[in-house]
């Protein structure tokens, strides 16, 4: 990849091996441990707005997901096992123990936020608090996917189709997509809310055919493997033991339907949250002051 821009001034920046290779991480700041996991199609350069803020009272472990970014990307193979949000899960908790930290806060925004429930699932007692940004459950997606929902999130299906399809439709001009999906995803339809050196990065990794098909392995784990996980804890009613908030865009995309907070009650009973006044999907880049103010009572509460 290119030579790109350090957004993270004061940070170190370092591997970690895992079961699933070396990770890439940011790490920084004081204070509790809190795990920060981006989404696609970004990486953990997503977080670098309020990284400064954040860091005053966290010691924050910033990692690229397998796939994305900077870190390894592995072998997807026929049932995608490697991209389910249950194994990215056991990758976090390996990168945070060896960082010596064996409880911890996490807030996860699009993908990264469903590896976030999924740890808190299948890890109860790891997670003390829990921040869920702009998504709803992966089971009441494809539950609950009607006309309405399925055009604002075609990429769902598009993305799941079996290899070489969407690898090789967006791999005829990676930036541009990158660049439509983004701005449509914003309040405003643009690209103004993203620093042009951080656009520099999501347009490199997605450029890169191990990246991109790391991607679309991460949506045909969701369309398979993760809405299975799902739905098995809805049958034994599994839910969510951690305090769990979730702020969510005014305009974002679990904004268009039935009230996000109720369509969560499926996985997380007890769930909080509101709204971002005027963002979008990318509420760490487009509302990042609001996104800090909203969250810091909640991840200051006692564990």
């Amino acid at each position: 990849m290119p030579d790109l821009a350090d957004l993270f001034p004061g940070f170190s920046a370092h591997h970690v091996d895992t079961q699933a290779g070396r990770i890439f991480l940011r790490q920084g700041g004081t204070g509790s441990p809190l795990l920060l996991l981006h989404g696609f199609p970004q990486s953990h350069v997503m977080w670098h707005a309020v990284a400064e803020r954040l860091a005053q009272n966290h010691t924050l472990i910033i990692p690229d997901l397998p796939g994305y970014g900077w870190s390894t990307a592995p072998a997807g193979g026929p049932d995608h096992a490697p991209y389910s949000k249950r194994d990215m899960a056991q990758i976090m908790l390996e990168v945070m123990e060896k960082q010596g930290f064996a409880r911890f806060a996490l807030m996860g925004h699009d993908r990264g936020a469903r590896v976030g429930y999924r740890l808190g699932l299948d890890h109860p007692g790891r997670v003390s608090h829990l921040v869920l940004l702009d998504i709803l459950p992966t089971y009441v997606m494809w539950h609950r996917m009607d006309r309405a929902r399925a055009l604002q999130v075609y990429h769902w299906s598009f993305l799941a189709q079996p290899h070489p399809l969407p690898e090789k439709l967006i791999g005829a001009n990676p930036a541009w997509y990158l660049d439509w999906t983004m701005a449509g995803w914003t309040a405003d339809k643009s690209l103004d809310a993203f620093d042009p050196r951080a656009l520099a990065h999501y347009r490199a990794a997605i450029s890169s055919p191990d990246r991109l098909h790391a991607m679309c392995e991460d949506y045909r784990a969701g369309a398979s493997v993760d809405l299975g996980h799902d739905e098995a804890d809805v049958a034994a009613a599994r839910t969510l033991l951690c305090p769990t908030l979730l702020i969510w865009g005014e305009r974002g995309i679990p904004a268009r339907g039935a009230s996000p907070l109720d369509a969560w009650k499926v996985l997380a009973p007890d769930i909080t949250g509101m709204a971002l006044p005027g963002a979008g999907h990318f509420v760490c880049e487009e509302a990042p002051d609001a996104l800090v103010e909203a969250t810091r009572p909640f991840l200051s509460r006692p564990d």
